[in-house]
C-alpha cells in the first residue's frame, strides 16, 4: 500500500507525451520542408534569374546590333550621295538624314594613304555644332588618333571605340567597310552620341546592363558619365571572363566588395565587344527569403492546432493518405499502373478505392490518347479531347495542297506489298515533316497522295506562303531521298504538287458513328485538279491564280497555259513555282527546274513565243480539265 501511495502521477501523461513527440516530429518535418522548399525554390529562382539575365543580355545585344546595322545601312545610302558632292550642305537629303539619325555627329568617307587616314568627303550634323563639334578637323583628328583600330575596317571589320577623351564629351567612334572608289578601298567613319543607347541600358529592372569593347572599355552605360570618362571594367571578373572566353556568351558567380553577383556576357556579332548584365544575388533572391520567413510564421501559428488533429487521426489517416500522396506523385510522372490496398472500410478506404479506379481510368485514357494521336493529327487530337472543335463546319480561308507520286502504279507493280508499304512510310515521313515545319496539318493520305491544309485549324500570317514553302521543302527533301535510288527495288521518286487558296468549310464531317476533321468546297476540288496538271505540263509544283495573288512578290513563277476545269465556266490561270525570289539558287527558268528535279519533258512549239505541252489521249478521256 505504501508503495502504491508513493506513486505519483507524472505531469507528462501519455497524451502530453504523444503531443510532445508528434509536435516535435511535426516541427522538425515542417522545418525540413521549409528548408528544402527554400532550397529548391532558391535553386529554381536562380535558374530563372540566370535565364532572365541571359535573355536580357541577348535582347539588348540584338537591339544594339539592329540599331547599329540599320544606322550603317542608312549611312551607306547617305554616303553614296555624298561622295559626288564637295559640300554636303548642298545635299538635298542632308537635313532629313540628320533629323532621322540625330545621334550621328559626323559621317566621313576615308581612304588609306600610307600609314594615315585621308578624308575623301564628310558631313557634319548641322543641329549639333558646338566648340567640340564645329568642324571636320576635330573629327579627322579623332579618327587619326584611333587609326590603328579604324584600319581594321579596310580588312572588313566593324569597329566600335570610345572617343570621348578627344571631344571632352561622351562620343562613340563607329567604322565599317564602304566600297572601292577609283580602285581604292574606302571605309565609313562616324562619331555618335550614346544618349539613346543609355535609355536601352537603363530600362532593365534590377539588372545593370552596359556594353564594353573587347578590352573592357565602356561603350554604353545607363550613366552617360561612365562613357565620357572612358571607364574600364577590365578588372571585373565577368568582363575578364568575356575577354578570355571563346564562346559567345556565358554566366559566372563572382564577389565584389563583399557582395555577391551573377554576371552574364553576350558578345556582339557585328563588332568586337559585348553586352554585360549584372544582378546582385540579394535582390535576385529577396522574395525567396521573404517566403521563408512567412512560412516560419505560418508554421508556428498553426502548429498547436495541427498537433491535436494529427494526434487523434495519425494512425487512421496519415499512413493511407501519405500512400495516396506518393501514388499521386507517381501519376504526375506518368506512371498510372498503381494500386493501393485499402486499409480500412471508412471514408479513407473509399478514397483509396476511388483513387485506384481513377488511376486505372487514367491509364486507359493515356493508352487511348497515345493510340489516337497516331491516327489523327496531334493538334486536332488535343483540341478534340478538349472539346474545342465545333461539330459541323466553319467557313475559313486556307491553302489546300495535294501531292501525288508520278507513275506509282507501275512502281508498285515491280515491288512486293511489304516493300511498297516500307518505301511509302519512308516517303510520307519526310513529306509530313515538311508540312508540320511550316504550320500545316495533314488532312488525309489517299494511297500515295497527300492532302494537307494551312489555316484550316488556326489562322496563319500567310497560309499560301507557308504551303508553298512546304512544297519547296518537299522538293529538296525528295532530292535527298532519291540519293542512292534508281534501281527496280529502289526507284527514283518524282511527285506533283498542286496548291489553291480560298474559302472552305472546315470541321468534323461524317456520320453519327464516325467523324473526320477535313475541309470541303470548290477550292479543294480545284487544288486536286491543278495537281493532276503537273504531268502534262512537265512541272512539280503548280498554283492557282488565287494563290499567286497572295505570294506574287515572294516567289519566282512561270505562267502556264490557261485551263478549262470541269465545273468552272471561266478559264483558270495557273503558275509553275520555280522557287523563292530571295533564294540565290532558285532556278531562273522552267527548263532549269526540270533539270534540277529530273523531269524529262518533251515540248512542241506552238509559235515563236509560246510552247504548249502535248495533250495525252488518256487525259482527254478524264474530262476533268482541258488545256486551252
Amino acid at each position: 500500500m505504501a508503495e502504491t501511495s508513493s506513486f505519483q502521477v507524472s505531469k507528462f501523461n501519455i497524451r502530453v507525451k504523444l503531443m510532445l513527440i508528434i509536435s516535435g516530429i511535426i516541427f522538425v518535418s515542417l522545418f525540413l520542408i521549409i528548408e528544402l522548399a527554400t532550397h529548391f525554390f532558391r535553386r529554381d529562382s536562380e535558374i530563372r534569374v540566370k535565364e532572365n539575365d541571359l535573355q536580357i543580355s541577348n535582347l539588348v545585344s540584338l537591339k544594339i546590333q539592329s540599331e547599329f546595322l540599320a544606322r550603317a545601312k542608312n549611312m551607306k545610302l547617305f554616303a553614296s550621295e555624298l561622295e559626288s558632292l564637295k559640300d554636303c550642305k548642298s545635299l538635298p537629303t542632308n537635313r532629313i538624314f540628320f533629323e532621322n539619325e540625330e545621334e550621328i555627329l559626323y559621317v566621313g568617307i576615308f581612304k588609306k594613304e600610307g600609314n594615315s587616314l585621308k578624308e575623301v568627303n564628310s558631313c557634319l550634323n548641322p543641329q549639333i555644332l558646338s566648340k567640340n563639334f564645329s568642324d571636320s578637323e576635330g573629327y579627322i583628328s579623332a579618327a587619326s588618333t584611333d587609326k590603328s583600330l579604324f584600319f581594321k575596317s579596310f580588312d572588313g571589320s566593324t569597329i566600335l571605340t570610345n572617343s570621348s577623351s578627344t571631344f571632352s564629351a561622351a562620343v562613340i567612334g563607329y567604322s565599317f567597310p564602304y566600297k572601292e572608289i577609283n580602285n581604292t578601298k574606302t571605309i565609313l567613319i562616324s562619331f555618335l552620341k550614346p544618349s539613346k543607347s543609355a535609355e536601352t541600358f537603363r530600362s532593365n529592372g534590377i539588372n545593370l546592363v552596359y556594353m564594353v569593347d573587347e578590352k573592357g572599355i565602356v561603350l554604353g552605360h545607363p550613366e552617360v558619365s561612365f562613357v565620357m570618362q572612358e571607364k574600364s571594367f577590365a578588372d571585373l571578373p565577368v568582363v575578364k571572363s568575356m575577354i578570355s572566353a571563346k564562346q559567345r556568351n556565358s554566366q559566372i558567380h563572382f564577389e565584389e566588395n563583399g557582395e555577391k553577383f551573377i554576371g552574364t556576357f553576350q558578345k556582339l556579332d557585328f563588332a568586337p565587344g559585348a553586352v554585360i548584365s549584372i544582378i546582385p544575388e540579394d535582390k535576385a533572391f529577396e522574395e525567396v527569403y521573404n517566403i521563408q520567413k512567412r512560412n516560419i510564421f505560418i508554421t508556428i501559428a498553426i502548429l498547436s492546432f495541427a498537433i491535436l488533429i494529427v494526434f487523434i487521426y495519425s494512425r487512421s489517416l496519415t499512413i493511407p493518405i501519405l500512400q495516396l500522396v506518393d501514388s499521386s506523385n507517381e501519376i504526375s510522372k506518368g506512371n498510372y499502373q498503381i494500386y493501393n490496398e485499402p486499409k480500412s472500410k471508412d471514408e479513407v478506404g473509399v478514397l483509396t478505392t476511388s483513387f485506384n479506379s481513377m488511376a486505372k481510368g487514367l491509364d486507359e485514357r493515356e493508352k487511348m490518347k497515345t493510340a489516337f494521336r497516331k491516327f489523327v493529327n496531334e493538334e486536332i487530337a488535343e483540341l478534340s479531347m478538349k472539346g474545342e472543335i465545333k461539330l459541323g463546319g466553319e467557313r475559313k480561308f486556307c491553302a489546300i495542297f495535294f501531292s501525288d507520286i508520278r507513275s506509282f502504279t507501275s512502281i508498285s507493280e515491280k515491288l512486293e506489298p511489304e516493300e511498297v508499304v516500307e518505301f511509302l512510310n519512308q516517303y510520307m515521313t519526310e513529306m509530313v515533316r515538311c508540312v508540320r515545319e511550316t504550320g500545316g496539318i495533314v488532312d488525309k493520305f489517299i494511297g500515295d497522295a497527300i492532302m494537307a491544309t494551312w489555316g484550316a485549324l488556326k489562322p496563319l500570317k500567310n497560309e499560301t506562303e507557308a504551303a508553298i514553302n512546304a512544297s519547296l521543302l518537299m522538293r529538296e527533301a525528295l532530292l535527298k531521298f532519291n540519293i542512292g535510288r534508281g534501281s527496280t527495288k529502289k526507284p527514283i521518286i518524282q511527285i506533283g504538287c498542286g496548291i489553291n487558296s480560298g474559302y472552305v468549310i472546315s470541321g468534323q464531317i461524317g456520320s453519327d458513328e464516325r467523324l473526320e476533321y477535313t475541309v470541303i468546297g470548290d477550292a479543294v476540288n480545284l487544288a486536286s485538279r491543278v495537281e493532276s496538271l503537273n504531268k502534262p505540263f512537265g512541272t512539280d509544283l503548280l498554283i492557282t491564280q488565287d494563290s499567286y495573288d497572295k505570294v506574287s512578290k515572294i516567289f519566282r513563277v512561270e505562267k502556264m497555259p490557261s485551263i478549262k476545269v470541269k465545273g468552272k465556266e471561266e478559264p483558270q490561270t495557273i503558275y509553275a513555282v520555280l522557287g523563292r525570289l530571295d533564294d540565290k539558287d532558285c532556278p531562273k527558268t522552267l527548263k532549269e527546274l526540270r533539270e534540277k528535279v529530273g523531269i524529262h519533258f518533251e515540248e512542241e512549239a506552238e509559235d515563236d513565243s509560246k510552247k504548249k505541252p502535248k495533250k495525252k489521249a488518256n487525259l482527254e478521256k478524264e474530262e476533268k480539265y482541258e488545256i486551252l
